[in-house]
């Protein structure tokens, strides 16, 4: 009885250990089909959203690199004024990880404090590894928040060797194989470093110095790496930023280029962040570039596409999200927007139009309640030789309207110091530019020095300033100046001296971003002078481009749609006589015989507000008509003929017309508003009695 009964119980046992491996075979079947990485789409599509950031640097003000956890936490770095580790759950919850405040010390939470932290990369444990840039370190950081040091003395320099001693120089760059050893981008030695499990540092790969050379790891060259990513096969990929290359190292140390196939035209300019597929699809942006570029294993690359209107400025680290089984999504941290991104697949393939917001660049969100000048003296006025949305281009080209000036031109003479007006940090790790040339210039946070010699004399001769670092040929000839990502700048510090340009071009914003600088109120700028129409200076043209000169009499007869363009100018009280700036605003109204508007022009029509410009160079073609342009591109005359029934404000361009037939047959005054930053309106020359049939 009794082994009947055991039996029974074995056989009962057994059958259920049968349906529980059933079962655990079939949860594994559907767990495995449900959960099998899916292919990624070459050149798929992307809705673009905002997930951290209100679009002002007081929200982050340098978000720049970013990492997803396993079960989709993004952590991200935020530099500039703050400084700090982000932790943004799936939840949408946004807290400070660590770190706080300007400086270096390792602690939990906010005791801990960074210096310009940029790359990170998080491991299987969700324990985060940074280059903490301004302070030449490798920073840990644990899932409570935990801040230690794992490599770097501190001191910017070069040296292999046991963590605690090894220097690195402004490290930007970061990344983690299998093995727990930490690779990093040591961006200012131009090298690839290598911090094993137990806690050595040597150099993986690169000479030493900028330069362009593949081979073996130790000939190889590397200009500015910043951006790194190791592969499933244990080589690495590094975004050699100055050398506008991408470059791949293999397990056994052998530097190449990584070959990158572009539309025809097209080229990486400045390679920065780096994300790798499961099945080895590169994504990177450029710092250069408002866009992310997709690269197919075989090298094709394209442009992820999205929508009309979305304006990724300085896009810097760029993620992809956690599930491979999913449709493709990537992080981004848009810098120059001073927000974090999400880009996920769309099934959608016709082109929107979003209005997506402008940087918030305020007095307030810049805590800049007035602004200084370049030039010596620093409180007191300059002449202002030009003013953000003035056309640009040579009357010697096809078409003198080549772009939009896009800031405020102080009049300096030739090798006069040029110093900061605000506190502020280098935020690109390269950013200055066109060494040796009348454009070289330098960006410093949200504002540009451009047209002087960067951080030298007149003579050329370096500053005793260690912020600038000089880069020699082999002849000991001076080649270009490095100013690192993190370098601190303060009202009155030198920059640089004033180039044969004779002037400091002011740029408040970053590229494409830029707002007009008068509106941070530079100290003692005077203009109480009005505009000036020109004589003729109102011309009306039909749809086909041919002036209307019909008269009623005295009056223009105007039918149908028509064109309004105006030729005028302003000047400030300090400017010379010859000088000739652009207006602020411009607009038309409608007027009856009266005086008082006429209907549907109860207030008047103003279309051009220079406070931003829009980024597509070939809105210039919509501020102006043919014929502008500016002496200093050629030996005409300055003329600014702005297209008035056109659109041009809140960084949009869009081209308009004036239909006539919306008033009601018979005389009116057509009046020209023209005015100046400070308010002044011209007055003579603005009304133009018409006839409307």
């Amino acid at each position: 009885m009794v082994r009947r009964r055991l039996r029974f119980i074995v056989r009962k046992l057994i059958a259920a250990v049968f349906v529980l491996l059933i079962i655990g075979a079939i949860t594994f079947l559907v767990f495995r089909h449900f959960n099998k990485p899916i292919p990624t789409p070459l050149g798929w599509r992307a809705n673009v959203t905002t997930i951290a950031g209100d679009g002002s640097p007081r929200g982050l003000s340098d978000p720049f690199a970013v990492a997803v956890a396993k079960d989709g936490t993004i952590y991200f770095t935020d530099a500039g004024e703050h400084n700090r580790i982000l932790k943004l759950t799936t939840e949408g919850t946004l807290t400070t990880l660590a770190g706080n405040k300007e400086g270096f010390s390792d602690g939990a939470g906010e005791a801990a404090s960074f210096n310009s932290p940029s790359g990170l990369v998080i491991d299987n444990d969700q324990n985060l590894f940074i280059a903490d840039t301004g302070n030449n370190r490798i920073r840990k950081v644990t899932t409570a928040g935990q801040v230690t040091t794992l490599a770097g003395d501190g001191t910017a320099g070069y040296r292999d060797g046991p963590a605690a001693q090894a220097q690195f120089n402004g490290p930007i760059g970061v990344a983690l194989d299998p093995r727990g050893n930490v690779y990093v981008a040591d961006s200012y030695n131009d090298r690839i470093r290598m911090i094993t499990a137990d806690g050595q540092v040597t150099s993986f790969a690169g000479e030493g110095g900028p330069g362009y050379a593949d081979g073996d790891r130790s000939t190889a060259m590397f200009d500015t790496p910043c951006g790194i990513v190791t592969s499933s096969d244990g080589s690495l990929i590094v975004a050699d930023t100055g050398n506008d290359r991408l470059r791949r190292i293999t397990t056994g140390g052998t530097v190449t280029t990584f070959a990158v196939t572009l539309a025809q035209d097209d080229y990486l300019s400045r390679p920065f962040g780096l994300a790798l597929s499961h099945d080895k699809y590169l994504y990177v942006t450029e710092l250069n570039r408002p866009r992310i570029l997709q690269i197919a294993p075989d090298g094709t690359a394209r442009p992820i596409a999205v929508d009309a209107g979305v304006r990724l400025k300085q896009a810097a680290g760029i993620a992809l999200g956690p599930h491979s089984n999913r449709p493709a999504e990537l992080y981004v941290a848009d810098s120059g927007n001073y927000l974090l991104r999400k880009l996920d697949q769309t099934s959608g393939t016709s082109v929107a139009t979003v209005n997506d917001p402008l940087p918030k660049l305020t007095k307030e969100t810049l805590n800049q309640q007035s602004l200084i000048w370049p030039i010596d003296p620093q409180e007191k006025p300059h002449e202002v030789v030009a003013t953000i949305g003035e056309v640009r281009g040579s009357f010697d080209s096809d078409d003198s309207r080549h772009h939009l000036h896009s800031g405020l031109d102080v009049f300096g003479g030739y090798g006069e110091t040029v110093r900061a007006v605000r506190s502020e940090k280098v935020t690109n790790p390269l950013a200055n530019w066109a060494f040796g040339s009348i454009n070289e210039g330098v960006r410093v946070g949200v504002v540009s020095y451009i047209h002087i010699h960067v951080g030298r004399d007149k003579d050329a001769k370096m500053f005793d300033d260690p912020r600038f670092i000089p880069v020699k040929d082999a002849e000991n000839r001076l080649t270009r100046v490095r100013i690192k990502r993190g370098s601190r700048f303060r009202p009155g510090d030198a920059i640089g001296t004033v180039n044969r340009m004779y002037h400091v071009h002011l740029n408040i914003g970053p590229p494409g971003g830029e707002i007009n600088p008068l509106f941070l109120a530079p100290v003692g700028f005077n203009d109480s002078i009005a505009p000036t129409i020109e004589k003729d200076g109102i011309q009306l043209f039909d749809s086909a481009g041919a002036r209307l000169t019909q008269k009623n009499g005295d009056r223009l007869v105007v039918s149908g749609q028509a064109r309004i363009v105006v030729d005028a100018f302003d000047r400030t009280n300090s400017n010379a006589q010859r000088r000739r700036l652009g207006l602020y605003k411009l607009g038309y109204q409608v007027l009856k015989i009266d005086g008082t508007p006429a209907t549907g022009f109860e207030q008047p029509r103003i279309n051009l507000v220079f406070d931003r410009l829009p980024p597509d160079r070939q809105a210039t073609k919509v501020v102006y008509a043919a014929e502008s342009g500016i002496t200093v591109y050629g030996s005409k005359t300055t003329r600014f003929l702005y297209e008035v029934t056109n659109t041009v404000r809140d960084g949009r361009a869009v081209t308009g017309i004036w239909d006539a037939s919306e008033l009601e047959k018979g005389d009116y005054v057509l009046r020209i508003i023209a005015a100046d930053f400070s308010g002044n309106e011209a007055v003579e020359g603005r009304d133009v009695p018409i006839t409307v049939r």
